[in-house]
């Protein structure tokens, strides 16, 4: 059984016991999130798609914790011109394990 849910603004197939990285929720380390925004579930070849969203499907996961990613390097450069700028950003994410899958 697996599931296509929508996360904070982005689309990720899950199924029971998976773990996935999703951008930083507002949620403390152990505590279950519900997700409603189900868009899709199979089930053992019953597929459900839903009109936009499958009605009464839910999706819940344990918050494994905070991390942050791996350093993205940015640079700019104007050729001839003597310009030249570097930045770095390392983007936030949070852990979560999928619990249940409710169709």
């Amino acid at each position: 059984m697996y599931a296509i849910v929508e996360i904070a603004g982005q689309q990720f197939k899950v199924e029971k016991d998976s773990k996935v990285f999703v951008h930083r929720l507002d949620a403390e380390e152990g505590a279950v999130v519900d997700f409603d925004k189900v868009l899709l579930v199979d089930n053992e070849g019953t597929v459900k798609v839903g009109k936009p969203v499958v009605e009464g499907a839910k999706v819940s996961a344990k918050v494994l914790g905070n991390v942050q990613g791996d350093k993205v390097w940015v640079f700019k450069k104007l050729r001839r011109k003597g310009y030249q700028k570097m930045n770095g950003h390392r983007q936030q994410f949070t852990q979560i394990q999928i619990e249940n899958i409710i169709a």
